[in-house]
Order: structure tokens, then C-alpha cells, then sequence
């Protein structure tokens, strides 16, 4: 867990003001340890995307918002699809081949 001062610390182009209003507006996860605010490695991680995309790829202060829904989308389905994936590697050798035919065959309906 890193504190408020670390956070601001640790990444140079953040400014507290805008630090302070992404947790007001629920775009970082802001937990309290101590009776200050402090951010998980999760959550300092999420801090240096919303930098990235803000500072750096001039994403509208608007934007944020959907911008990071989307990204938690994909990171959901990623999740899932890797969890799948061993449920899948932990059946037999029929069920995967089944699986992997399946899998042929949509790529193939979606080409012709």
C-alpha cells in the first residue's frame, strides 16, 4: 500500500488536485490505513494508466470515465477467457480436441 504523498511522489507529472478529484469521481479505489488514504499496487497501477491517458494521450477529463470502463471490460474478459482456458487444458484429450474444432470452425464461418 502506498499513501497519498508517495503516490504523488513516485509519479512526477501527477498533480494532487487532479489526483484528489479522480478518487472523488470513483476512477481509483482509495482505502484508509491509518486515517490517511492509501492505494493498493492495483489501484497506484490504475493512477498511472489514468496519467498515461490524460497527460500523455490528451484523453478528455470527460472521457476518463468510459475510457476506464472499457479497459475494466476487457480486463474482465481477458480474466475469464484465461480461467476457461485451464478449465478447457484440465479436460481430457477428446473434450479439447472438440473445443479446438469448435473453435476452427467459427474462425472459418467468420472468413467465408
Amino acid at each position: 500500500m502506498k499513501n497519498l504523498e508517495e503516490v504523488i511522489a513516485l509519479i512526477p507529472e501527477l498533480h494532487r488536485d487532479d489526483l484528489e478529484r479522480w478518487m472523488r469521481g470513483a476512477l481509483v479505489e482509495v482505502a484508509e490505513q491509518s486515517g490517511t488514504a492509501s492505494f493498493s499496487e492495483i489501484q497506484f497501477a490504475r493512477i498511472r494508466l489514468i496519467c498515461t491517458l490524460r497527460y500523455d494521450m490528451d484523453v478528455e477529463e470527460e472521457t476518463l470515465p468510459v475510457v476506464l470502463d472499457l479497459l475494466d471490460q476487457l480486463h474482465d474478459t481477458r480474466q475469464r477467457l484465461y480461467t476457461l482456458s485451464h478449465a478447457v487444458l484440465a479436460q481430457d484429450e477428446d473434450v479439447k480436441a472438440a473445443v479446438l474444432e469448435a473453435l476452427a470452425q467459427t474462425r472459418r464461418s467468420r472468413r467465408g
